[in-house]
This record gives structure tokens, sequence and C-alpha cells, in this order.
């Protein structure tokens, strides 16, 4: 299998719990071209992260719109061919290797599918992209 396995960084920013909020807040992205691969609690607040955001514009904007970089929050992305079971290789083969997710947000489009895997720290990201890489 074919992966497509890279560091990726997510900013997040808060969103107030009402209609509309969290459209303001993409449309400020999508203005500055950036073309997002995904979507802290508070009560009243809902929480967005997004990925990639690159270029003076983007990050402008994200900023603007009260997005920031979550320089503590190490996630991988991964995307290849879709085929039955590839989320449990890739958690298996995480496991075997003794890394430990945090998070995992995955989607099927067509033929392809792209995750996001949260992990511990940045130590664990390397090592998830090395076991990964191994798949293909």
């Amino acid at each position: 299998m074919k992966l497509d396995v890279t560091r990726t960084q997510v900013w997040a920013a808060g969103v107030r719990d009402e209609p509309g909020a969290l459209a303001e807040k993409l449309e400020a992205l999508h203005q500055a071209g950036a073309n997002l691969e995904w979507a802290p609690e508070e009560p009243g607040q809902g929480v967005v992260l997004v990925t990639p955001l690159k270029g003076t514009a983007q990050l402008r904007a994200a900023r603007a719109m009260g997005f920031v970089r979550g320089d503590d929050l190490y996630f991988v992305r991964v995307a290849g061919a879709e085929a039955p079971g590839i989320a449990a290789a890739i958690t298996a083969a995480l496991a075997a290797g003794g890394v430990n997710l945090r998070g995992l947000s995955a989607s099927a489009i067509g033929k392809r599918f792209v995750a996001h895997l949260a992990l511990d720290s940045a130590a664990d990201a390397t090592k998830a992209i090395r076991i990964l890489k191994k798949l293909a």
C-alpha cells in the first residue's frame, strides 16, 4: 500500500456557540486562499481545527479570526488509496511500534482517504511517520 505521510501543523480557534460563527471564520480563511482539509472547549464555545494554512495572507486571516498555531498539538497526515481495513492497518502498525494515539480523524472521498493522527509529542510524530512510511 502506498501512503503519503507528512507532519502537519494544526491551527485552533474558539467558536461562538451560535449559528454562523464557524462559517464566519472559515469564510475569512477561504477569502485568504486557504484550501482546508479538516474541521479548547469552554461553555458556550466550540472549537475548530484546520489544516493546512500556508502563506502570509492565510496566516494573517487566521490570526485575525482568533486562530492560534497549535504548537503543543502534534499531528501527522496520512493519505492514500481507500481500501477495506486501512485504518486498522495504520493503527495496528502504530500500536506495534509503541505509539499512542490521542485521536484520529479520517475520511474517504471516492477512491482516496485522508487521516489526521493526533499524537502526544513531537518525538511520537516522528516515530509514527517512520513506522507508516514502512507500510508503503
